[in-house]
């Protein structure tokens, strides 16, 4: 064989064998088939190019080194004499296209089959799904877990919780505060989508899950639910490769919009393969396709009555794109309002029973802030509850605990405060401000922040809280917030304003346990706050005038801002204990207003302090930054991430920072 090769020959290698530098936002293409060296004997050998690293071209043979499966070995190399040619037989593929074949002919039979054949990928999909809320190792979600995917860092940047002790030696990290960039704790929220691409991509991936196609449209809504979340709190990631397998080399970083016009494009083609699905299917094809769900999806409520009837997932399909239009409602709002007319046209959740969880009364566990408020390892975020206080919530009258031990005022208070010398034991409801300098311990007597307001852990245990995927009081003020915006939401904002306060409250639907029922009306009259300062009874920090001067009545009269503010406020507290959302409106929209958070200096340099009577944009947290460890990373996010980022906010220059805005962020006015 001839030294020289044909240009083809060249192109096709280089193309085929993943040359060339990586460009930002780049959907990586590999290719599937084979290449067959042909010999001057008429013998024949075939490789799989997804399985070829190299061929090498000399005048007297052809090298060919592959990978393999050998733990010691993981390449092997041959020397071919004698070649007459080289031939190759392959077909190209978009990294992370995953596409539904819906239109196939599936007899039930051959759906059984495959749900045999598929049962280690399907239960490596529920192990995904749990992990969606802080599930690990197959199991349901459990505190370890979750604490590091919300309670350690979202749920305290919205000041839905405090962190009261800075020491945690089992995990041997140190917490300084709720803006302080520690290392053991800054990467948690990622879990979630990390379960995605090792647990839920491979399911995607398999070749026999075009047996069930609509099982695989629902998996992958939910990668792409997840995906969102995850790009939400850090921005720009691997989204293609993740999706598609790739595991070697250079990870290649995808800009937030890109990623999310990608989900969209997933939602409706899944959409549509469910559509298809209601009239195409046979019975007993249906009977089967609401077995699997029942066991390897779960997520459904116990009264929806047949998980054979997907309309659900159309309308959480429906529900996650109106989420996706609102958060990019002022960076792209004509497609914002194309999006969310779209959706809601399409159908969205509008009933609790279709709504999307995990559901401890089904899995036959607890929320896992029931073991988490045991360890006191957080109590209730000082601005959330005195938001609560002043508006007279219900969740006032019964959810938290009162002070659980008499609190002392310190020896070291600060002036403005007007805290007592003593503060008897359960007499006030009081939080922790967010970014103080926690105490050290577990335990009250030596940690008084540890003796704080913090849930009731029998109430909340009884009323088995579900871990929300998608609820309907979301959706409710995604509505209220597009029809302020102008946008035909199929209702007033008055309407969807106050369905989603009516529909609010965290517990489970069917328990008896549902006091908020019983406070609602009154509440939804509330037509101013009462005012009501925060006193830290140590007097550790000032005190602090109410930053709420809205009501909870609906006025008409109202200006546009005043209205948005209502809305996303009542949001925040409807999402609670749920944090990725109330942060996402948080950084869009300012609101709700909150305390500012102290002691930014433990961040990267970035937060500001910003004014002392009211959180500011410089004082909001806007991303999480990667923090990469390992040599590879670093590259790839040099290479591609912070290229990615900088695509994301019209190439100004971007900083792998806390302050550094994503691409629905945009610093303008809300209208």
């Amino acid at each position: 064989m001839k030294k020289k090769t044909s240009t083809i020959f060249t192109l096709a290698l280089a193309a085929m064998l993943g040359m060339g530098v990586a460009e930002a936002n780049a959907q990586r293409v590999v290719y599937k088939g084979t290449a067959t060296i042909n010999q001057k004997d008429g013998t024949s050998t075939k490789f799989d190019v997804s399985s070829l690293r190299k061929l090498s071209n000399t005048e007297n043979y052809v090298g060919v080194t592959v990978t393999t499966n050998d733990e010691y070995n993981d390449e092997r190399y041959d020397e071919f004499y004698n070649v007459d040619n080289v031939s190759f037989d392959w077909t190209a593929h978009k990294t992370g296209e995953i596409n539904l074949d819906y239109k196939k002919d599936i007899s039930a039979d051959e759906l059984k089959q495959a749900t045999r054949d598929m049962r280690t990928q399907l239960g490596s999909a529920l192990k995904a799904v749990y992990g969606m809320r802080g599930g690990k190792d197959g199991n349901p979600p459990t505190a370890h877990c979750y604490q590091f995917s919300y309670t350690f860092g979202p749920d305290c940047y919205v000041q839905y919780f405090c962190i009261t002790h800075s020491d945690f030696p089992y995990s041997n990290f140190t917490l300084r505060s709720t803006y302080d960039l520690c290392k053991g704790t800054i990467g948690g929220p990622g879990s979630s989508f990390s379960f995605m691409k090792t647990d839920m991509a491979p399911t995607l991936n398999a070749s026999k899950i075009d047996n069930m196609p609509e099982i695989k449209a629902i998996y992958l809504m939910l990668f792409n639910y997840s995906a969102i979340e995850n790009v939400d709190l850090f921005g720009p990631m691997p989204y293609y490769d993740h999706k598609g397998l790739f595991y070697e080399g250079s990870f290649i970083y995808n800009n937030v919009r890109t990623i999310y016009y990608q989900a969209k494009a997933d939602l409706d083609a899944a959409i549509e393969c469910l559509k298809y699905y209601k009239d195409h299917r046979s019975d007993a094809y249906k009977k089967q396709i609401g077995s699997i769900i029942k066991t390897r999806v779960q997520l459904l409520s116990s009264d929806y009555a047949d998980a054979s009837d997907l309309s659900v997932w159309i309308r959480f399909a429906n529900s996650l794109k109106l989420r996706m239009a609102i958060h990019m409602s002022k960076v792209e709002p004509a497609t914002a309002k194309q999006w969310a007319e779209e959706a809601v046209a399409g159908g969205v959740i509008e009933n609790e029973t279709d709504e999307i969880a995990i559901y401890p009364t089904k899995t036959g566990t607890m929320h896992p802030l029931v073991e988490i408020t045991n360890w006191s390892d957080i109590v209730i975020g000082a601005s959330f509850m005195n938001l609560l206080e002043n508006l007279y919530h219900p969740y006032m009258k019964y959810l938290f605990t009162k002070n659980s031990i008499g609190l002392v005022k310190n020896e070291q208070a600060v002036s403005g405060t007007s805290a007592p010398a003593v503060t008897p034991k359960e007499s006030v409801y009081v939080g922790m401000r967010n970014g103080v300098i926690p105490g050290e311990g577990q335990a009250a007597a030596n940690n008084p922040y540890c003796g704080y307001s913090t849930l009731d852990r029998t109430y909340f245990y009884e009323c088995n809280p579900p871990l929300y995927i998608m609820k309907m009081s979301e959706v409710c003020f995604l509505r209220a917030e597009g029809a302020l915006r102008g946008w035909n939401m199929g209702g007033t904002a008055q309407s969807f304003y106050e369905q989603g306060i009516r529909t609010a409250y965290l517990e489970d639907r069917n328990s008896p346990q549902k006091e908020y029922v019983n406070y609602v009306d009154d509440y939804l009259n509330v037509v101013a706050p009462k005012g009501i300062s925060y006193v830290d009874p140590q007097g550790l920090t000032p005190d602090m005038p109410s930053v709420t001067k809205i009501g909870v009545k609906w006025n008409e009269g109202d200006s546009k801002e005043t209205k948005l503010e209502k809305i996303i406020t009542q949001k925040y507290i409807a999402s609670f204990p749920y944090s990725y959302e109330s942060w996402v409106d948080l950084r869009r929209t300012g609101y709700p207003k909150l305390f500012p958070i102290l002691h930014p200096e433990h961040s990267d340099g970035t937060i500001k302090f910003g004014d002392p009577k009211v959180q500011t944009a410089d004082n909001i947290m806007r991303r999480i930054p990667w923090v990469p460890v390992d040599p590879q990373t670093k590259e790839d996010i040099k290479a591609t991430g912070i290229p990615a980022l900088s695509e994301d906010t019209n190439n100004k220059p971007a900083t792998d920072t806390q302050m550094q805005r994503l691409w629905w962020d945009v610093d303008a006015p809300n209208f």
